[in-house]
């Protein structure tokens, strides 16, 4: 063998284990990405990945709170960022991919009568109707890293208080000081809010919320996103080409702190 051969031979082991170079992130499906190799600005509060969420724990699935998405709608939420930032706005991102494992978590938690959970998430609402109600679906465009839950932070964004799961935290459809911490601009009702309040044009919400809720939805619309009539934060982004639904974990990426 040659030394040109032998070299060559080298680099395809190295590429082979890994170590040709310093890895960028954890491998992820073809045509994903984590959003904060696209857009970094974009602030980000996945609740899933801890305890503060309507199951009130960790849901499978979430290993890491990290937002990921196809490619083509974190540069289409890179571009609203953009428009957003020209009025001192930023977007927030509660929720982006998730593992199919964590919608049947879900489906599996409203029907169990002894999970854990917190009633101020659907303070008037049945939690054996949600699905039926249309709050949690078992077809979920999350799985298929086309949907997002998202929200206003005025900039300079405030820091965010930490949750404090011995709290007792008024009902997400109550007034905003009295709800967990959020360093997010009031849109009437708190993220997965699971009451007829959440609805974008809901008539008990008026003032600023309301016209938070309607200038989040047009600069949504302006980039390619569908707005979710029943709740304010959730939008799609319009594709012929949806793709399956997903169920890896999400991770941390390779040398993140």
């Amino acid at each position: 063998m040659s030394r040109c051969s032998r070299g060559t031979w080298a680099l395809a082991v190295l590429f082979a284990l890994g170590c040709a170079g310093p890895a960028l992130g954890t491998q992820l499906p073809a045509g994903f990405v984590y959003l904060r190799e696209v857009a970094p600005d974009i602030l980000q509060d996945m609740r899933y990945a801890g305890p503060d969420n309507f199951t009130g724990r960790k849901v499978p699935g979430y290993d890491a709170p990290q937002c990921i998405l196809r490619r083509e709608v974190a540069e289409a939420l890179k571009r609203v960022q953009a428009e957003l930032r020209e009025q001192s706005l930023s977007l927030k991102l509660y929720d982006c991919y998730r593992p199919a494992r964590a919608t049947r978590a879900f489906l599996k938690w409203i029907g169990d009568e002894a999970a854990p959970g917190s009633k101020r998430y659907f303070p008037r609402t049945d939690k054996a109707t949600l699905h039926m109600q249309g709050y949690i679906s078992p077809n979920s465009a999350h799985s298929r890293g086309i949907a997002v839950d998202l929200t206003l932070v005025r900039l300079p964004a405030a820091d965010l208080p930490a949750f404090d799961r011995s709290a007792r935290y008024g009902a997400c459809n109550g007034p905003a000081g009295d709800r967990a911490p959020d360093n997010s601009l009031d849109m009437g009702t708190g993220f997965d809010c699971f009451d007829v309040m959440s609805q974008t044009e809901s008539p008990a919400v008026g003032g600023e919320p309301r016209d938070r809720r309607r200038l989040l939805r047009t600069v949504m619309r302006k980039y390619g996103f569908e707005s979710y009539w029943r709740e304010w934060w959730h939008f799609s982004f319009a594709t012929p080409t949806p793709g399956p639904a997903r169920d890896f974990a999400i991770e941390a990426p390779r040398g993140a702190p």
